[in-house]
């Protein structure tokens, strides 16, 4: 996240709206806000006072909202959560990393490994192997009690941004990728994407040292000192995370009525008044039922900065965000 960005964009819709902001002085990570009426609200990063705290929890625990969504009727992928020994230990239910591994074994690779609470696509894993499941399975239990194995959904990602009850961004999310010119590694490519990143204003790091990159690079017999032949497309990593280097494209004026709808009635039905919704679909530009399409996740504190630095129209729609999330919570 751009905290400078961010704390600029709070600056100018406080303003708008006659509210006082007060930032912590050397990150500007945490502020208060006085509203008019005399209200007081505290955030920290994008976490704002908009949501309840329990329906925050459960949007981030991507076990419990999974289930919540199915039950609700949404198309989410097969899932299924597994856990350390340390917390295998006190649970009644138990379901190890080997039972992770034959659920894995049972959906049929590749799968998706990742962390149950985690954000940004932290460790999030494309596996297509018995020995990729247990890499990235052992690694994310290292910092981590609880996993997912997911049925892998193919598609194109899409973010979409709701404010209760309208879609403020919608946009498709594309992953870390660079393209041979037949004279650079694939180390000296990634770095020339970063020089780009950076002169964007974007704050998205590429980590050449992510397993999950070495990991693929391995899969394709290449390494970083690999050369890639003139106009050879490598994605560096499976997931489109924009802070991890990925790409964004932006569909808020194309994305078709039933998606906006879809993604209204999931903020609505998960309690929550601001939602980013991560779906997988063909095509958001066209209807629903021409295609199938599957929510891969929620999240309840949802950041706009990668997205403001596509360009200036992107830019307006996340500063009127900002105005439109200080006068709701105003208003709360």
């Amino acid at each position: 996240m751009n905290i400078v960005v961010l704390a600029e964009k709070l600056k100018v819709a406080a303003q708008k709206i006659g509210a006082v902001l007060e930032l912590e002085p050397e990150y500007q990570y945490v502020g208060r806000i006085t509203f008019q009426n005399g209200k007081k609200s505290l955030f920290r990063g994008s976490s704002f006072d908009i949501n309840g705290v329990g329906s925050v929890y459960v949007a981030k625990d991507k076990g419990y909202a999974a289930y919540f969504l199915r039950k609700l009727g949404y198309s989410i992928p097969k899932d299924q959560s597994f856990f350390s020994e340390k917390l295998n230990a006190n649970l009644e239910i138990k379901r190890d990393i080997h039972d992770g591994f034959a659920y894995a074994a049972n959906l049929g690779f590749p799968v998706i490994i990742k962390p149950n609470d985690r954000s940004q696509g932290k460790m999030v894993t494309k596996v297509y192997s018995e020995a990729e499941y247990y890499k990235a399975a052992e690694l994310i239990l290292q910092s981590n009690n609880v996993f997912l194995v997911q049925e892998f959904c193919k598609g194109r990602d899409y973010r979409v941004v709701v404010l209760g009850e309208e879609v403020i961004a919608a946009y498709e999310r594309i992953p870390l990728k660079i393209v041979g010119d037949g004279l650079h590694s694939i180390k000296e490519l990634a770095e020339k994407k970063q020089a780009q990143i950076n002169n964007m204003g974007r704050k998205a790091t590429i980590n050449l040292d992510d397993f999950r990159t070495l990991q693929k690079l391995e899969r394709l017999n290449l390494s970083l000192e690999s050369i890639l032949p003139l106009h050879k497309e490598l994605s560096l990593l499976d997931n489109a995370n924009l802070s991890a280097g990925g790409d964004s494209v932006d569909f808020t004026e194309e994305i078709h009525h039933d998606f906006v709808q879809l993604a209204i009635n999931v903020t609505r039905d998960m309690g929550l008044n601001l939602c980013g919704l991560d779906i997988m679909t063909a095509d958001i530009s066209c209807p629903m039922h021409e295609q199938n399409y599957k929510i891969i996740e929620i999240n309840g504190s949802p950041g706009l900065d990668n997205f403001a630095a596509i360009g200036e129209k992107q830019a307006q729609i996340a500063q009127d965000f900002y105005v439109k999330l200080l006068t709701m919570m105003e208003k709360m």
